[in-house]
């Protein structure tokens, strides 16, 4: 039963502390955060949407760089992920198990929180951008269905990274060069700088670069691999029954044998110019430019020890990406006129061990073992080795015209037309290294699929996808507000949109000793056509706010999101178990309604802030991959599973207690419940249950206090986060239980002109969270924060 008393009285309480707590407050008043929430800029506390936001300043004191270190702060906010470039975002709890890496761009669904650096999209299936967070003006979390404005993806919310822009009022430069060691692991360095420099009167340019190394804490330990049919019951039965004396070969990672072995860096920059062509015009172009690289693996094997792993093949990834945008705003009257474009260009190299996959593949033995023969009279299974080496290609581009009318008036639009066209292309080629000596023919793709690499691939890859994926989006969009009353105002919002994606190329499958088209070409078979899918919908908004008193506003917000549906790669063709339905060719959108209600306060003189929101989330024909190479089909598959609902209540809390120290807090509760089945292939966890990867409580509590030390400021800090136990996947096979657990991290800071310098030290306790269970590579393993870290971090800016 949700708590409605405790989310009754929080409210009332919210209402009430204005007046009845103001005589206490005798101290300096809170920063207030300016937001682009609603596509114009509006103080935070204005804004009648839920939307949680960091600063700058925010970001340096948490010691926040990549998304990781982010979400600790956002307790609404939950990832599934195996490292850096490995992740998927989940927010108010709409969350399901994340599809393994290895097939996001051949057969991920897209994700359901949008994420923007500035005003582009940059989400994608099963790997998000992780850009790091430098020269940031703030992060931007707007929890619940964002559609209207911000379209397909935003569909539990959208998490935006507001860069820092160039600035025409003066010359500013610095930079921040941190160390630090990490128990029982390795060293970790960063150094990150940034100049404003204005050219002319009117020409300002900005640059941002840095160079974050993160050293290992997780070992790859000396392990021995046999291949086991008693392990692997999902054998086919075409392959099952090897002889007793089969003989079996060993193979073991001895020359992959490291400790520490999973580094990571981030290295890049941006470069801006920004132009004001007139009062009323200006233009801004930027650029940027990120490498991230990662070794070895960031879960660990529970069944070895803590941090510990066995790996048989190279564990390696490299995720480059360019993004140039640009933005053309200005007035006509009282018009604002913006037109912004983006063009990003992302490029993924990874190598990842797969000789797990033995423990449960349906035809291993096929691509492992020899066969008898008139020569031979027994089998023999050779190195059982394999795994995954990977190329994906993303290109994205983007534009928006839009137009406001003036924030004053008491009837005010802002709407525009958006175009996306978006190209994933992937190659997955799977090494199985006992290939060759079995007689496997070197690998090409359907002489007439549409490649985009026609060459046969190198001997010893038995199986790859070579596909192509484009999504081509056209919407129109707009919200119009009109004031009722001087504190009532009613907003309508809409967005029509139209999405044609297409799904071209093969899948390919070794032979023995025959050369040729072996596999599926998707504009041929199985269901597949060279006719592209096609979606149109339109998504609505309706929010009523209400000004209580200069410090306290209340609203209300219905909404609806989507994600778009796609194609399967495994649909259209006859289960495997004529006792499973086929699986479709194409899945659906899922669709989110949203009802909340929410209020924002600044209370005891704006010593205090509370803002919170509660609300009920209906989650419809919900997207749930699964691979069943036994019963269904020998590809992974999409299928719209199930209904759900979720009850919750989230706020955040910041109170300046005293002229020195300022208390921060925020917290979620999710009630969560599956409540339909629709899934006839996909075997789910029963009605009833709770969405994975969704704590029902979660929460954090920072204290900071700064004080003066003669010619110095000086400060503290100590942060603490707790999440409750959760569960890994919806999926009944893959649902395991993950245990709470609380995190505590402390800094202590000096300060002099335009220098600082910082102690910290994170994960004080050195805990080892379970954030995600997974075995998407067929061990089961368990991603974890980073051991205790002790770092000293040193920053000079010049103004």
């Amino acid at each position: 039963m949700f708590q409605r008393k405790a989310i009754t009285c929080a409210v009332l309480s919210a209402l009430g502390l204005s007046t009845s707590l103001s005589v206490y407050a005798d101290t300096k008043e809170l920063e207030v955060i300016e937001v682009t929430a609603t596509k114009r800029t509006q103080n935070i506390q204005s804004t009648p949407v839920a939307v949680q936001a960091m600063s700058d300043e925010d970001l340096k004191d948490n010691n926040i760089g990549n998304f990781d270190d982010f979400v600790r702060y956002m307790p609404n906010v939950t990832v599934g992920g195996r490292g850096p470039g490995q992740a998927d975002v989940f927010i108010r709890g709409m969350a399901i198990q994340p599809i393994t890496v290895m097939l996001s761009g051949a057969q991920g669904t897209s994700p359901n929180v949008a994420l923007y650096i500035d005003e582009q999209p940059v989400t994608a299936p099963g790997r998000n951008l992780d850009v790091y967070a430098t020269d940031l003006e703030r992060i931007e979390v707007l929890p619940g269905p964002q559609g209207t404005l911000f379209g397909a993806s935003s569909q539990a919310g959208t998490v935006r990274y507001i860069t820092k822009k160039p600035d025409l009022s003066g010359f500013e430069a610095g930079f921040t060069s941190g160390l630090s060691s990490t128990k029982s692991g390795e060293m970790s360095n960063n150094v990150e700088a940034y100049i404003n420099l204005p050219l002319t009167n009117d020409i300002a340019f900005r640059a941002a670069m840095y160079s974050v190394h993160k050293g290992g804490y997780i070992d790859n330990v000396y392990g021995e691999f046999t291949l086991d049919p008693s392990i692997n019951h999902n054998v086919a039965d075409s392959v099952k029954g090897l002889p007793s004396d089969t003989v079996y070969h060993t193979a073991n990672n001895t020359d992959l044998v490291e400790k520490d072995f999973n580094d990571s860096f981030y290295t890049g920059g941006r470069f801006g110019l920004k132009y004001e062509i007139n009062e009323s015009w200006e233009l801004l172009v930027q650029h940027t430019q990120q490498e991230l690289g990662a070794d070895g693996v960031f879960d660990y094997d529970p069944e070895l020890g803590e941090l510990e792993v066995q790996r048989y093949f190279p564990d390696k990834l490299r995720d480059e990406f360019g993004q140039t945008s640009w933005t053309v705003k200005g007035f006509i009257d009282e018009l604002e006129i913006v037109y912004t474009g983006a063009f990003l260009d992302r490029e993924v190299e990874q190598s990842i061990d797969y000789t797990g996959y033995n423990n449960s593949g349906g035809y291993i033995p096929w691509y492992t073992c020899s066969y008898a023969s008139e020569q031979v009279s027994y089998r023999e299974c050779l190195d059982p080795t394999k795994g995954f080496k990977g190329q994906q290609e993303q290109q994205r581009s983007t534009h928006e015209f839009r137009v406001a009318t003036d924030a004053n008036e008491k009837l005010r639009f802002i709407g525009g037309v958006f175009y996306d066209d978006f190209d994933i292309k992937t190659q997955d080629d799977y090494v199985y290294v006992a290939t060759p000596e079995l007689g496997f023919a070197p690998n090409a793709p359907i002489s007439t699929a549409n490649s985009i690499n026609p060459n046969a691939r190198p001997s010893g890859v038995a199986f790859f996808n070579d596909i192509t994926r484009t999504e081509e989006q056209i919407a129109l969009f707009g919200e119009l507000s009109y004031d009722l009353t001087d504190s009532l105002t009613l907003t309508g919002g809409l967005r029509w949109y139209e999405i044609e994606s297409d799904f071209t190329g093969s899948s390919n499958f070794a032979q023995t000793g025959v050369d040729g088209d072996s596999g599926r070409d998707y504009d041929a078979s199985g269901g597949h056509s060279k006719e592209p899918l096609k979606t149109d919908d339109v998504i609505t908004k309706i929010n009523l706010s209400y000004q209580a008193n200069d410090d306290v506003l209340l609203y209300a917000t219905y909404s609806e999101g989507f994600r778009p549906g796609g194609f399967n790669r495994g649909g259209g063709i006859p289960s495997a178990n004529p006792e499973f339905p086929d699986v479709e060719v194409t899945y659906d959108t899922d669709d989110v309604t949203n009802y909340e209600f929410g209020w924002k306060a600044m209370l005891m003189d704006n010593s205090l802030r509370f803002n919170g929101n509660v609300y009920f989330i209906e989650w419809d024909s919900m997207q749930v991959s699964r691979f069943d190479p036994v019963n269904v089909s020998i590809l992974t598959f999409i299928e719209n599973a199930a209904d759900s609902e979720i009850k919750g209540f989230e706020g955040d809390i910041t109170w300046q207690a005293t002229d020195n120290l300022t208390l921060y807090g925020a917290f979620s509760y999710n009630e969560t419940e599956l409540t339909a089945l629709k899934a006839e292939v996909i075997e789910m966890a029963p009605i009833g249950s709770t969405l994975p990867l969704t704590p029902e409580f979660q929460g954090n509590l920072r204290a900071r206090y700064d004080w003066e030390v003669g010619e110095y400021y000086a400060n503290w800090q100590l942060a603490a986060q707790y999440a409750g136990s959760s569960y890994s996947s919806i999926v009944a096979s893959e649902r395991q239980k993950q245990d709470s657990y609380s995190l505590l991290n402390a800094s202590i800071g000096i300060e002099k002109d335009s220098w600082s310098a910082k102690f910290y030290i994170d994960n004080l306790t050195d805990k080892r969270a379970e954030l995600f269970i997974n075995n998407q590579d067929d061990i089961p393993r368990v991603t974890t924060n980073r051991p205790r870290t002790i770092g000293l971090s040193f920053s000079y800016s010049y103004y």
